[in-house]
């Protein structure tokens, strides 16, 4: 499929594993991909590997915990093309910890990245949105935003505060033909769960008999999401949540 073909998408987050499947499978529906992520090194690698499958990646390296880079990052990546038509909000941090464990660096900094970064994004994108008449942000929430798990409130906050800030955003531009949705992930066998499991001594297959489906998640299957919800098959779609858990309640 060629869902994206002249099309301009910003991928946060690009260089983790969500971020790096999602990138890759706009790119493989010819999207211009800018892989944007904190870890300059890490996004040049995903670049690469989309340009080896045949697709079109640009690098723009940003902090999106400051203002000012999420600005910055968006006015290079209408500098590229004249253009920005698919937003995906992915960029996020997990603080682990109950209300007494946390540090105030823990939960103010989950925020800066976690919500702050996409108020500030999209507020840089929805001008060029609306001038071009329309657009997508897709943004990464969580089944924990929606059912909290233990010992994860800064996580779980921030997430509920993404999936508000979702509908809210969507209510607001629907006029202006811009599509907000969400995404809202269960467990993803990527690095950072990889290094959450083996933290706590279970192992992915103790994770996997917790899942009705028989499993966790790929994020690619995320990717695949999250590509529907940006592209024009999912034109009525705006201001939704959609989880994708194999059907696993929070434990």
């Amino acid at each position: 499929m060629k869902r994206f073909q002249n099309r301009v998408a910003i991928v946060t987050g690009a260089g983790g594993g969500i971020g790096s499947a999602i990138a890759r499978r706009l790119a493989a529906e010819a999207a211009l991909v800018v892989v944007t992520d904190v870890n300059e090194e890490a996004a040049l690698q995903v670049a690469e590997v989309i340009q080896a499958e045949g697709g079109a990646a640009t690098v723009i390296g940003a902090d999106i915990s400051r203002k000012v880079s999420c600005f910055e990052l968006v006015e290079k990546a209408f500098a590229l093309n004249g253009r920005i038509d698919v937003l995906v909000n992915n960029a996020g941090i997990n603080r682990r910890g109950n209300l007494l464990s946390l540090s105030d660096e823990d939960w103010d900094v989950s925020f800066t990245v976690n919500l702050d970064s996409m108020f500030h994004l999209c507020r840089a994108v929805l001008p060029h949105m609306i001038a071009a008449g329309g657009g997508a942000i897709v943004n990464t929430a969580s089944q924990w935003g929606l059912y909290p798990a233990p010992n994860h409130i800064a996580y779980n906050t921030t997430k509920a505060a993404v999936a508000a800030f979702t509908q809210n955003l969507a209510r607001d531009y629907a006029p202006d033909k811009v599509r907000v949705n969400a995404v809202c992930p269960g467990e993803i066998h990527t690095p950072m769960l990889e290094a959450g499991v083996k933290r706590s001594g279970r192992t992915i297959a103790d994770l996997d008999r917790l899942v009705p489906f028989g499993r966790i998640g790929r994020p690619d299957e995320v990717a695949a999401l999250v590509a529907f919800l940006a592209s024009e098959e999912a034109a009525f779609m705006c201001g939704s949540l959609v989880e994708i858990t194999g059907a696993q309640a929070v434990a």
